[in-house]
Formats: structure tokens, sequence, C-alpha cells
């Protein structure tokens, strides 16, 4: 359904430096840099991060979070660690599993460097 998705920042050495490495746990990177931007290329899709176009101050979405798969807990812990050892602070409950209407999720939930929040899920 989706060809890539992209966050805005507003430091992209400290955006690449985080996602480097919550996104290296999951076997991606590190970014391809493109000028104002980066890119973590996979046959699924495309993540990137960007300074805005416009020059105007990259802002966060209240209500949005963009949602990375994991293979396991212990993954989904790497990728939480790596996370706030780079900038990025726990949001949400602490990770773990979790009941929901569709079943078990392991769920880990991060605000990035920029207030990005984003997430690894795992269906059980």
């Amino acid at each position: 359904m989706f060809s890539h998705v992209m966050l805005g920042t507003n430091d992209l050495d400290r955006a690449k430096k985080f996602y480097d490495a919550v996104l290296g746990t999951l076997g991606y990177g590190p970014a391809v840099v493109d000028g104002h931007r980066i890119f973590y290329l996979s046959p699924k899709g495309v993540f990137a991060v960007s300074k805005p176009i416009d020059g105007k101050p990259a802002t966060i979405a209240n209500g949005g979070t963009i949602g990375f798969t994991v293979e396991s807990p212990d993954q989904g812990n790497a990728w939480h660690a790596a996370g706030i050892a780079h900038g990025g602070k726990t949001c949400e409950d602490p990770p773990g599993v979790r009941d929901g209407n569709s079943g078990k999720l392991y769920l880990a939930y991060l605000r990035d460097p920029d207030g990005n929040k984003i997430c690894a899920l795992k269906r059980m």
C-alpha cells in the first residue's frame, strides 16, 4: 500500500545517528544520505527522514505513529534500548506483550529526538 514513509527533522545528523541505531537492530541501514534527507531502503518500501523543504521547522504529528515490525520481543527490546541510548524517549506503557482486540501484541513505543512517535510491533 505504501511506497515510503517520511518524517521531518530539525537536525539531520542527530536523526541519522538515532535511526541508524534503531533501524540497525532490525537489519536496515546505515542510511543513504541525499542532501537534506536520509533513506533506509528495503524490498518492501522506504523509510526516510528529511529537513522540511519549505525551510520551516519540522513539527510532530499529534496522534501519529509510525510502526516497525519486529521478529520477536527480544528484537523489540533491542530496538527500544537502542532508541533510548541514542536520544529517544520512552512513551506509552513500558515495552511488553499486551492483550489487544486482535490478540496478543508485543509493543514498544519511543519518541525520536524530534518528538515523532514510533513503535515496534510483533503480532504474537
